[in-house]
């Protein structure tokens, strides 16, 4: 599980997370919803070590994620940032194999390459793999990216964002790919997400945020009620059931 305790962030005089503590449970999908400027990003980036706290601890596998040394950290947890800067001229593969680094530190072996080609096929990408990154639509980047990551065989994967970018027809295979992924690779799935009823849809957990603290966390069940989504979106909505999914209502 990763336990996170007392963590505070600020910026100058603005405080970006207020005393979050809270355990974020092993296995499934944990999703991160909150509007704009809440910290979830913050959050994630700390959890992951993008970030430094200004106080406060988190473990990870019972792994202080400060103190722990990078190669050893780097096999128990990836992340996947929303901006990312790599040379547009990686090919698909190249970049994919990057998650290999902390088991390799570049030399590729057989087995790697195993693992390379899973998670092209994982997400529907061997057709791609030998394509430039700039020579793929927003998407498709996107696809590669998570890739990446997933290539990285980590047990915890954190993820900001995956959504970006991604079209209705791919947002939706994200989604049921990073619930296979952790079904049937085990993985336990962290990630930052605008949409709701995705996190609705595909979460085991839900992590409410605003104004940097921590408000609700529960199951879709628990968090799906209007008076919880309303207080956390300064939005007025209705919450309807539709093939068993909790789905909110906010458009209009």
């Amino acid at each position: 599980m990763i336990t996170i305790d007392k963590i505070v962030k600020r910026y100058d005089d603005t405080v970006i997370l207020d005393n979050i503590t809270t355990i974020i449970p092993k296995g499934g999908i944990t999703s991160i919803i909150g509007p704009n400027g809440a910290g979830k990003s913050t959050l994630l980036s700390i959890i992951g070590r993008l970030l430094f706290a200004d106080s406060g601890t988190v473990s990870v596998c019972g792994l202080d994620v400060v103190t722990t040394k990078s190669a050893k950290l780097a096999k128990c947890l990836s992340i996947l940032r929303q901006e990312n800067q790599f040379n547009s001229r990686l090919t698909v593969e190249e970049l994919v194999g990057f998650g290999r680094y902390p088991y390799t530190k570049g030399r590729l072996t057989l087995q790697d390459k195993d693992k390379i080609t899973e998670s092209l096929s994982f997400l529907n990408l061997t057709d791609l793999r030998h394509r430039f990154l700039d020579e793929l639509s927003g998407g498709q980047r996107q696809r590669a990216y998570v890739a990446m990551v997933l290539c990285q065989d980590t047990e915890y994967v954190l993820l900001d964002e995956p959504l970006n970018n991604l079209d209705m027809k791919h947002a939706v295979a994200m989604m049921k790919q990073l619930r296979q992924a952790a079904d049937q690779l085990g993985k336990t799935i962290i990630l930052v997400i605008h949409d709701i009823n995705f996190a609705s849809a595909y979460s085991d957990h839900i992590m409410a945020m605003k104004n940097g603290a921590l408000c609700y966390q529960g199951t879709p069940l628990e968090i799906m009620r209007a008076d919880i989504l309303e207080d956390i979106f300064d939005t007025p909505l209705t919450i309807h059931e539709v093939e068993n999914q909790l789905i909110a209502m906010y458009y209009r």
